[in-house]
């Protein structure tokens, strides 16, 4: 890999674990003010808002300014949401802004891949940043559980710290001692600027300022990102022409033969484990009787799965064999239903890393596989805009059908089995899409794999 494809994967952790650090805080602050809890559930669409509305201008700028300057600039947004929250505004207004710097973000950070390494190297680059991805999402989680928990000072200066992580099984011990490790410094940092600027500053308060903190961090290491020899595209400034190219892109992946399945399976997969991460809290409430803090360290375990198994696709699974992996999509909307009928954490834990497990290393595959086919068809900018739009829109759909139902009293168990009976189904209806096109398009759809399978470089 190159030296640059590191200072990427750095700053993509850092600015992914405070995004979802900051959604646990998010979550404490309404609970803690006595809002209802559908606005907590609300704040997964909320996120997704800006990704859906922004989407076919964000492409554009990606390909028309340096990758790296346009994720610097995307951090600071996140800082701008940090403060908003902090501050007083309503937490789904600011998190909507932290949406807005994330899909500026995002564009970016992927299309900045396929300008950088060659095709062959596009799985294993994938498998390393979505393994850091995902792993960021479900450590930050756990990082924001432990940032707003009211025993955190005591446990930070407390040298039975080892000890209290041992108490948990292994794996969920290593996990928490991992994150405590990185909160210690920077609660304290935090602490110590929240007591000079906000005496009277909560806990959530001292939280939100650490994650502000983290998202500095990650735009430091953007400015380091280097230039690659991609020529940038010219943006232009008609509304209307942003509009008509967005579309005509959008319609080129959906139409092309294997853009087509590696567009649906990320959508999917994207569309339900961005809401699985506020209703895996919810279950923990409802069958361990977990509190915030308790449940975002059990979710903590998934990150251990999905790192192996986006690391094992890595290695085993070249590009042209990605479309292999759909049956592990239906697996995966089993196993979800499988969750309503655990109730003791020593059989969650190991199902949830075999659950992180599955999703890995169905990702990582797909995703290389549809940025391959974007890069092909219109600028990588453009091709990720356009997988952020439909990865999103999906977000938002069913974060907003979860968050009406919630208002009606559906419950976490509910919401489960609705979920994976949406995977498993839909997830063979892309499988049985695939092979129709095996079928019915067959010289087009070997030529498009023997493309994947050549390395021009």
């Amino acid at each position: 890999m190159k030296k640059g494809f590191y200072t990427i994967m750095s700053a993509q952790f850092f600015s992914s674990l405070a995004d979802n650090a900051l959604f646990v805080a998010a979550v404490e602050l309404l609970r803690t003010s006595g809002q209802p809890e559908w606005q907590r559930a609300a704040l997964v669409p909320m996120f997704a808002l800006f990704y859906v509305v922004l989407a076919p201008f964000v492409g554009a700028f990606a390909d028309a300014v340096p990758k790296g300057r346009v994720m610097f600039v995307a951090n600071l947004v996140k800082v701008v949401g940090c403060m908003m929250m902090l501050f007083g505004s309503h937490p789904l207004i600011s998190y909507a802004i932290v949406g807005l710097g994330a899909a500026a973000y995002s564009p970016a950070k992927y299309g900045i891949l396929t300008e950088l390494l060659p095709p062959s190297q596009l799985v294993k680059a994938n498998g390393w940043i979505e393994g850091l991805t995902i792993g960021s999402i479900i450590l930050g989680v756990v990082l924001g559980g432990q940032l707003v928990s009211v025993n955190l000072t005591e446990r930070l200066t407390d040298f039975r710290l080892m000890t209290a992580a041992s108490s948990l099984d292994s794996i969920g011990g290593a996990v928490l001692f991992a994150v405590l490790a990185v909160a210690a410094p920077l609660y304290q940092c935090a602490e110590f600027i929240t007591s000079l600027t906000m005496p009277d500053a909560s806990i959530i308060d001292v939280a939100i300022v650490a994650l502000a903190l983290l998202y500095v961090v990650a735009a430091v290491f953007n400015l380091y990102i280097p230039r690659t020899e991609a020529p940038l595209q010219p943006f232009a400034h008609s509304v209307p022409g942003l509009v008509r190219d967005f579309s005509r892109c959008n319609s080129r992946l959906w139409g092309d033969k294997l853009g087509q399945i590696s567009l649906a399976t990320t959508t999917l997969f994207w569309g339900v484990s961005g809401n699985l991460r506020y209703i895996v809290l919810a279950w923990g409430a409802a069958a361990l009787g977990y509190g915030t803090t308790q449940a975002s360290s059990l979710v903590g375990v998934v990150a251990i799965g999905t790192a192996f198994g986006a690391i094992l696709a890595s290695v085993r699974m070249r590009l042209d064999q990605a479309t292999s992996v759909i049956p592990l999509g239906i697996a995966m909307g089993v196993l979800i239903i499988a969750m309503n009928f655990i109730d003791n954490v020593w059989v969650a834990a190991p199902f949830l890393i075999a659950l992180g497990g599955l999703g890995g290393f169905l990702v990582v595959p797909m995703n290389a596989l549809l940025q391959h086919r974007g890069h092909n068809l219109m600028g990588a900018g453009r091709s990720i805009a356009v997988q952020n739009f439909n990865e999103q829109a999906c977000i938002l759909g069913l974060g907003a059908f979860y968050t009406g139902m919630t208002r009606f009293g559906l419950s976490a168990f509910g919401a489960i089995t609705i979920f994976g009976i949406l995977v498993a189904g839909v997830m063979w209806l892309i499988q049985r899409w695939h092979r129709d096109n095996r079928v019915r398009h067959r010289a087009e759809v070997d030529r498009l794999l023997d493309i994947a399978r050549r390395d021009p470089h």
